[in-house]
């Protein structure tokens, strides 16, 4: 995989879209771009790995449920800034999130000015229905593993078993074929593992 040729695919369907080396260089950039302004994350192991809560902290109002809890899922929905992740990306160009309340994948549809996909090169697949697979067999499962749900894919950890439990996380599926009619998009594409 050509991480170039992934960015092209992105242009391409009218993402704007960048390559990083690593976490520090996708982190100071966003430090730059976003500035003095309302901005508001979704669940996102790879934004908590680079610690961008606390450094955009320093210098914009951040909204964050993981941190703030549930109340700040009504607060995040009106900022101008969002950030999040994506569960499976494909060489193509189509950006895969599966969601359990649904305020994540939400965020990436409508409400923002502009939306910030931070994605590692482990999520990246060779096209749409793998990456669909990687959304719902290896990042889900992980997920609900680290939320400590009840259900047959935490146990392992390993696959989906499409299941009917109370606490299944996988209850909303977005794919994203272009960026959204009125909302500034950006994919920052990072050469190293990031999140699940």
């Amino acid at each position: 995989m050509e991480l170039e040729q992934v960015r092209d695919n992105l242009r391409a369907r009218g993402f704007h879209a960048e390559i990083f080396p690593d976490g520090k260089a996708v982190s100071d950039y966003l430090n730059a771009a976003i500035d003095g302004t309302t901005v508001s994350f979704g669940g996102s192991v790879t934004l908590k790995e680079l610690g961008l809560y606390e450094s955009l902290s320093t210098h914009n109002d951040v909204h964050w449920h993981w941190v703030g809890g549930a109340a700040e899922r009504d607060r995040a929905m009106s900022t101008e800034v969002y950030l999040t992740s994506a569960n499976g990306l494909a060489e193509t160009g189509e950006l895969v999130n599966i969601d359990g309340t649904g305020n994540r994948v939400a965020s990436t549809l409508y409400g923002h000015k502009r939306v910030y996909f931070v994605v590692g090169q482990n999520k990246i697949a060779p096209d749409y229905e793998q990456a669909l697979w990687r959304a719902r067999n290896i990042a889900a499962p992980k997920n609900a593993q680290r939320l400590g749900m009840k259900t047959p894919c935490a146990a392992k950890a390993e696959r989906c078993y499409n299941c009917d439990s109370p606490e299944r996380i996988c209850r909303g599926l977005v794919v994203l074929w272009g960026p959204m009619l009125g909302t500034e998009t950006e994919v920052l594409l990072v050469r190293q593992d990031l999140g699940l």
